[in-house]
């Protein structure tokens, strides 16, 4: 029996319940055909003397998910190890890369349409053979479009997963009626003076300035009002959180009752037992995820880790552990039945609801709006 056939007798096991996903890639890493993974082209890249691949993300319960359905099972399958490293922020983990020796770096779990230019703007990308990807075939449309606008000839990354910047609240304190009534003017509410939130992310405090100010995020015409407004909630937070597992920490002890969230950790903590609430207001900051690769990396390798992880039962065990719906289309995936209670799950796949931010705009008011937000959080 070839591996393709083996193949489908385990994915066909696997979907009628007869193996759990644990012991069904495993299975198939041993048998060295894991979703389409041609085990010639592995060997081919060791022979290249490439026995690692580096993989920088977000940490916590992100990391853990990739670790344990597709890092681990991909080694098992190719002998090729990924080493994961972890960053708190975009910003930081850039001027990383750009200080690095080519090749330090090899792909990157960015968020944003807007990170993917900058780094295409510093020349770090390469251009991917997407036969190389065949998994790319499941992927939403409009998730790839954006990208293409950036570099029409060629891509650097491939999309992995979408999610939404929305308002956490705690339920004990906050009641949903009141939330979605306030919607973003929660945050700047004194009535919780002392117990507001937020991250330290200037995209983050200019878009929700800019929502508490009632204007488009992605065309301001007052920016005094944004600033005004998030010196606002600066006073009036406790403080400003720098990662996820801080802002999970925070609200499950109850130290803030309400803040600006990740809507997948929201989840992991809705999950936990703890009440707490969620809401995107109208012109809430959606957001999409890739994964990039660097220029300098052992390419044919790095296309197949990502077409490893773009496999459908791959792709589905991930979302399913990091809380964030997926890039692939629901039209053509058959995603479960977690993935459609996630926040902003999309049944669709056209994300019509939601917002994104214009890269073009945001990455053009970057150096001035980041350095004025750096002032205004030292209190200017």
């Amino acid at each position: 029996m070839d591996n393709t056939k083996r193949y489908e007798r385990l994915r066909e096991r696997y979907r009628n319940g007869d193996l759990d996903r644990r012991t069904f890639l495993g299975l198939i890493g041993a048998a060295g055909a894991a979703f389409g993974l041609h085990t010639p082209f592995a060997g081919m890249a060791r022979a290249q003397g490439v026995s690692q691949v580096r993989f920088d993300g977000w940490g916590g319960v992100v990391s853990e998910a990739f670790r344990q359905h597709a890092f681990d099972p991909y080694t098992e399958a190719t002998g090729i190890t990924v080493v994961d490293g972890t960053f708190a922020g975009a910003d930081e983990y850039l001027a990383q890369v750009r200080a690095s020796q080519e090749g330090e770096y090899n792909i990157a779990h960015l968020s944003g349409v807007f990170d993917y230019a900058r780094y295409v703007g510093f020349d770090l990308d390469v251009p991917l053979n997407i036969d190389n990807i065949p998994n790319m075939q499941y992927v939403m449309p409009r998730l790839i479009e954006p990208y293409r606008l950036v570099t029409p000839d060629h891509l650097s990354a491939v999309p992995y997963n979408y999610g939404t910047t929305g308002i956490a609240y705690n339920r004990a304190h906050i009641s949903d009626e009141e939330a979605r009534e306030k919607g973003a003017s929660l945050l700047i509410d004194d009535a919780y003076q002392g117990k507001i939130g937020g991250w330290s992310d200037w995209r983050t405090r200019v878009w929700y300035g800019a929502l508490q100010t009632g204007q488009d995020p992605n065309n301001i015409e007052d920016m005094e009002a944004v600033w005004d407004a998030i010196r606002t909630h600066r006073d009036l937070a406790l403080k400003y959180w720098a990662s996820g597992a801080e802002l999970m920490s925070l609200l499950a002890e109850e130290e803030i009752v309400v803040t600006e969230a990740w809507s997948g950790r929201v989840y992991a903590l809705q999950e936990q037992g703890h009440d707490i609430g969620y809401i995107d207001p109208p012109n809430g900051f959606g957001w999409q995820e890739c994964l990039f690769v660097i220029k300098g990396s052992p390419v044919e390798a790095c296309e197949e880790l990502l077409d490893f992880m773009l496999a459908p039962e791959t792709s589905i065990a991930v979302a399913e552990g990091q809380n964030y719906p997926p890039a692939l289309d629901p039209q053509k995936v058959d995603l479960g039945d977690k993935i459609p209670t996630l926040p902003a799950f999309d049944p669709s796949g056209t994300l019509s609801g939601l917002t994104f931010a214009n890269p073009e705009y945001w990455n053009g008011n970057e150096a001035e709006w980041s350095e004025m937000f750096g002032r205004v959080q030292r209190g200017f």
